[in-house]
Parts: C-alpha cells; sequence; structure tokens
C-alpha cells in the first residue's frame, strides 16, 4: 500500500510538472508566434484592442516590400557571411588553442590560460572604441572583414572546447602517437570527432550572438551596403509614421536563419549541454 500510495505521488508531481514545463514552453514560444503572424497583418491590425490572435487575411505584401524597398537580400548576404565566416573561423583557432591547453604541455600554460579566460570578464563595449580605432587603421570600416577579425579574438570558445578535451582519455593520445600519428593527425582524425558535440553547441551559441552583435556592426558598417540584417532592420524602426505589420516582416526575416541554424545543429547543441553538466 505504500508503494501504491508513493507511486501516486510521484505521479502527481510528473504532472504537474510536465503542465508547468508546457505553460513556461508556451509562454517562451509565444512572442516568435505574434512576431510572424503579426508579419502577415496590416499596420492597423497590430496595434488593433483587442488583438487578432490570428491574422483574419495574409498580407503577404509586407514581405515584397521589405525586399523591394530596402536592399535586404544584401543584407541577409551579409549577415550570413559576417556569423558563419566568423564561427567558423572562431571552431577552428578555438579548437586548437583548446587541444594545446588540455593537452599539451608547456612551459607557463596555466598562467597563460588563466590570463586568456580573465579576457572574458573585460566587456566589448569598454574595447569599442581603441578597437574601432584599430579596424580603421587597418582600413576595414565599412567592411566585412571589421565584422569578422575582432570578433574572431575571443577566449569563450576556447574556455567551453577545453573541457570537451579534458574528458577525452590521454590514453586515446597516446595510443595514436604509438601507431606514428602526429599531433595535428591526432588533432583531426581524433580527438576533434570526439567533441563534435562541443562544436555543434559553439556553434549555435557563437552563430546567434554574431548574429545579434548590433552594436559593432553598427559602427563598423556605416553606408547601405555594408549594413547587416539587424542594422538594416533597426533602421526600419526610425519612421515618423511607422508601418508595424512592415518592421515586424523585417524582424521575421531576421529570426528565420537563427531558427533554421538551431534546428540543424539542436541535436549537437542538446548533446553538448547534456555532456557539460555530466562533466560539471
Amino acid at each position: 500500500m505504500l508503494k501504491r500510495k508513493n507511486k501516486r505521488k510521484l505521479e502527481k508531481y510528473d504532472l504537474f510538472a510536465n503542465i508547468l514545463v508546457i505553460l513556461f514552453a508556451v509562454l517562451s514560444v509565444f512572442p516568435l508566434y505574434w512576431l510572424i503572424t503579426s508579419s502577415f497583418k496590416t499596420s492597423a491590425s497590430v496595434v488593433k484592442m483587442p488583438p487578432d490572435w490570428f491574422p483574419e487575411t495574409f498580407h503577404i505584401q509586407n514581405y515584397i516590400d521589405v525586399f523591394n524597398n530596402q536592399p535586404a537580400l544584401k543584407w541577409a548576404m551579409n549577415s550570413f557571411t559576417v556569423a558563419f565566416t566568423t564561427t567558423v573561423v572562431l571552431i577552428m583557432v578555438s579548437s586548437l588553442a583548446a587541444y594545446g591547453f588540455s593537452k599539451l604541455q608547456f612551459k607557463g600554460k596555466n598562467i597563460i590560460f588563466i590570463i586568456f579566460i580573465s579576457s572574458l570578464m573585460v566587456p566589448k563595449e569598454v574595447m569599442i572604441v581603441p578597437l574601432f580605432r584599430v579596424v580603421q587603421d587597418l582600413g576595414m570600416v565599412n567592411s566585412i572583414h571589421g565584422m569578422i577579425w575582432p570578433n574572431v579574438a575571443t577566449a569563450f570558445g576556447v574556455f567551453l572546447l577545453k573541457g570537451f578535451f579534458d574528458n577525452i582519455p590521454d590514453s586515446l593520445r597516446e595510443s595514436a602517437r604509438i601507431d606514428g600519428a602526429g599531433e595535428l593527425r591526432t588533432f583531426f582524425k581524433i580527438m576533434l570527432p570526439i567533441v563534435k558535440p562541443g562544436i555543434g553547441a559553439l556553434f549555435i551559441l557563437n552563430f546567434v550572438e554574431i548574429w545579434n552583435d548590433y552594436l559593432w556592426q553598427l559602427v563598423i558598417g556605416q553606408t547601405e551596403d555594408s549594413k547587416t540584417l539587424m542594422v538594416g532592420v533597426a533602421t526600419l524602426m526610425q519612421d515618423l509614421n511607422p508601418n508595424f505589420a512592415y518592421k515586424m516582416a523585417g524582424a521575421t526575416v531576421a529570426a528565420i536563419p537563427m531558427l533554421v541554424i538551431f534546428i540543424f545543429f539542436q541535436r549537437y547543441f542538446t548533446r553538448g549541454i547534456i555532456i557539460g553538466a555530466d562533466k560539471g
């Protein structure tokens, strides 16, 4: 009898927990739902009270106007180029550095790593003026190069991936050395495939961060052709007589690539988070 009572209590707790999780999931998804549905409404319908929870008629013209009246396609290509290139280069650099700090032995390794990680405590806004001067002296203002390379110089990827490399037994590396594999071959053929969950998690986190990096992209991209989608969509908000549905369509266009990236890398992201939690 006692076991049955305990089982019933657990079932009640599980039911309550599931209802709570579903409720928070709905609340989390609702802003995205409202954004997408509002992009198909008229401007008057967006601000209508009480609101229309679902569009009475779908106005595709909002999306047509975004691409016809603004160089939205150019902005989207700039954003994707900056986010994708930065993330790929960052993963290459961070994985090599993380492997070195985790598996190689050299003088002052711990001190260098501490100094390296300490840079994470410095906000990017503090460095934005001297960083802009450096980029300006290098002639990379109004260029996607000025948006890419400063964002590669961050220690977050090294910090994240080092934990995954630390979890790999040293015996694998020693076995590869015995079989005649060099350091680079050991890294690319053995170590890198094992840390794919961490790379997937880093890809999503960094891609979303760079895609949403409004301030730095606003400072560097000052011409119409060098703007990214986030900066370009923000300029739509400056009208004195705003068309809210038009702006919602622009914001939806900016959000779609992040959703696609997350869907494709969700499996690696989830595994990376789970492995990181197990190690912690």
